[in-house]
This record gives structure tokens, sequence and C-alpha cells, in this order.
């Protein structure tokens, strides 16, 4: 019979010691360092906006009056923004068009609603009544109600009523991986009223310079094509962005020449659209001036509840996704917008984003919901000589802004933008 001796106690304690060692030391070793995260690309690039260079760019739109089309002060603010958008590395080129005006409007029958009585497009214009106070509304068709008097003789030049050629510009970043996808980011340069078009729409052209800066720096690519697009003949009916759609919706994607990776036109994405960024002080409200008479009129003062609308067309073909897009920018906006939040509405309208509306989803960016707010007198300076760089302040000027961070955060997420480390 085999039997078995038991170990010494002094060499059994050796033995469980040995086998604890491993685990204990394994507990009071420091943990390994985990590595750094990534920095977000999408925070870095919206880091760079600037509410100094966003008024600045502003400024330099304002140079030009109110930049009525078919007018030298027109074509002037087109040649500074493509000079703009080719110091950026942007590379540019221009659609030509012919504009033939509407006819003339029969004494008394009142302007079609929107801005600069624009057409709500095939699906109609949209927009809801608000129940409440309601100023009036209209457009400033008297160069002698400009008080400036250089600002008067600078706009004193009018379009030729025959219509004739008409020119817009835009620029391209060239996608990466995929330069055969493109969202389209834009706004109109034109503006009426004889005053500086500030708000409506150097605050939009302005946002979109700002986006072709920072997205066109070196560095900085994107899986996906952008092109920055500042249309004209928009305060006519969506002339220049018309424009475009005839001409280039059928080549959305055909490679030229073949076999090379180019694409003039790569397929669209989306459309998103800028148009009056800076004034939300509010429904008008009865007050007294400085005469003591009885005004109704916003508020002077930035309201609290300030936000940047995001609208799609709720019957337009594209519905669906063009909801879906909006949606990401207010998920954009939750992130990466320092003051002012997004809201979401159904009722786009009169503006450039209508004519890509049924072949693309298609938002715009404003201020207010265009068919309830802006035409209830929310905006005392839209198309009135008051729309001037000096009628804002910096809380105007930070709302859009905002719309900026909204859109940059936006492009750059759905462009797949990266920053070389």
């Amino acid at each position: 019979m085999k039997t078995s001796i038991a170990p010494a106690p002094s060499l059994f304690l050796a033995a469980l010691l040995a086998l604890a060692l491993p685990s204990a030391q394994a507990q009071t070793a420091p943990a390994p360092s985990p590595a750094a995260a990534a920095p977000d690309p999408v925070a870095a690039l919206v880091g760079q906006l600037d509410l100094g260079r966003y008024k600045d760019t502003i400024r330099g739109l304002a140079r030009f009056g109110d930049r009525r089309q078919g007018t030298e002060r027109n074509r002037k603010a087109i040649d500074w923004i493509e000079a703009q958008l080719k110091s950026y590395g942007c590379a540019t080129e221009r659609i030509r068009y012919e504009f033939t005006p509407p006819a003339p409007r029969a004494p008394g029958t009142p302007r079609p609603t929107g801005t600069g009585g624009g057409r709500g497009g095939p699906s109609g214009q949209g927009g809801s009544t608000l129940f409440g106070t309601r100023a009036p509304t209209s457009v400033n068709e008297n160069p002698l109600a400009q008080p400036d008097e250089r600002l008067r003789a600078l706009n004193a030049e009018q379009p030729d009523p025959k219509g004739g050629p008409r020119e817009e510009v835009y620029c391209t970043k060239v996608g990466s991986s995929r330069p055969d996808e493109m969202y389209i980011v834009a706004a109109h340069m034109d503006g009426m009223g004889y005053g500086e078009a500030a708000n409506d729409d150097a605050s939009g052209t302005a946002l979109v310079l700002e986006l072709a800066r920072i997205l066109n720096a070196p560095g900085v690519t994107t899986e996906r094509s952008i092109r920055f697009a500042l249309w004209n003949n928009e305060e006519t009916g969506l002339n220049g962005a018309s424009a475009y759609v005839a001409q280039r919706k059928d080549l959305q994607g055909i490679e030229s020449p073949k076999g090379s990776g180019r694409y003039p036109e790569p397929r669209w994405l989306g459309m998103v659209q800028h148009d009056m960024m800076m004034f939300d002080h509010g429904m008008p409200v009865a007050h007294r001036d400085s005469s003591g008479n009885t005004v109704t009129a916003p508020p002077p003062e930035q309201r609290r509840e300030a936000d940047v609308n995001i609208e799609f067309q709720a019957n337009s073909r594209q519905a669906e996704g063009s909801q879906k897009l909006a949606w990401a920018f207010r998920a954009a906006n939750d992130k990466y917008a320092s003051d002012y939040p997004a809201s979401v509405g159904p009722h786009m309208t009169n503006t450039d984003s209508t004519p890509f509306m049924d072949l693309v989803p298609a938002i715009s960016l404003r201020e207010n919901e265009r068919g309830q707010q802006i035409g209830a007198g929310w905006d005392p300076h839209w198309h009135q000589p008051s729309d001037l760089v000096s009628s804002f302040s910096d809380k105007d000027y930070l709302l859009g802004l905002n719309a900026a961070q909204t859109t940059l955060a936006a492009i750059a997420k759905l462009a797949g933008a990266r920053l070389q480390q």
C-alpha cells in the first residue's frame, strides 16, 4: 500500500505564497493608461468659427448696398464673392442664364407672399396662420426712403426692366473617396429694399463663405463632395436656383471624361439653404415709440427663447428624406451650437431650396418660420431701407453664427470630414 507524506508546514506556506503572488502583483500594479481618445474633427472645425469674422464678411457684402439683381453693384458683389472663394483654395465656376422678368403687376395688385415674391414651388407655399398680434409687411420700392445719402447713391441704379443675362458663382470641395456624391450648401447673394441687405441675405451668404473657408483649409478632407453656392435672382422668384436645377440636374453622377474619376455634377444627397439668419425678437407687440405714438412691432432686443429654424416642406416629393435631414441638423445643433437651440418645422417655402425639394432632400435654415412668422411682421427690416449692418446687435449676429455652427457640424459629419494629424 502506497502511503502519502504531508509536506512540512514551512514548505506548504511557501507554496501558497508562490501561487498567490502573481494575483497580488496584478492587483497592486498600475493599470496601463488607456489610449488617448481621438479628437473630434467636427468640434475642431466648429471651433474655428468666429463671431468677428462672420460680422466682417457681412460688412464686406454690405459695401455693395442691396446687391439688387441686374445692376453693377450686383455684378461687383459676385466678383467679390468669387475672389473670397478662390482665396480659400476652392475652385469656382459660374452659372449663366437669361432672366425674363414677370409681367408687371396691375395697379393695386398685392405682391405675392414670400421673399421677393418668390413662389412656393410645385407643392405650394406652405406655412401656417399665426393667431396673435400681426404687424404689416411690405417691400420698399422707393429709393428715396433711404435716408443715408451715400447708400441712396450706391443703390440708385435700377435693373433693366427687360431682364437679360445673369450670373451666379459656386465652388466645390471634392470628396476624397466619394467624389460622385455631394451636399449643396447655399444662400442667395442678391437683395432689395434700398438698404444693405445685411440680414436678407448677407447673413446667409457670409455663413456659406465661412463654411467654405473652414472646409477648404489645408489638412481638411471630406469623403463626399460639398458645393458652396451663392444664388442670384432669389428676390425675383428663385430664378438663379431654378436655372441651376434646369441646367445641371440631368448631369448628376456622370463621370467626365469617362474613367477620369471626375464628376462635374456629383449626385445630390441633400440641399441646405440659408436665408435671413439673425433677427428673432418675437411676435410684434403694441407699445409707444419715442414720440408717444402707439406702434406694433417686435421688441427691440433678441428674445431669450430665440432659435434657429430648420424647415422642410411636408408635402414635397422628398419629404421623408428632407425630414431626416432636418433632424440630423437638429442633432448637430444640440451637440455643437454654443448659444441658441434649433427647432424643426414642416413649412419650408419661398426660398432657393424650393426648386430642389422634389428632387433631393432639401431644408432651409432661417431666423423665423417663413410662412408663419416673417409673414406676420416678425422682422421689420425685411426688404426695408433699415436692413443695415448697424441695425443688428451682437446677439443677432450670434444667432447667425449658431446657424453656421449647426450647418458646419451637420455637413462635416454627413460628408465625412477628417483633419490630418
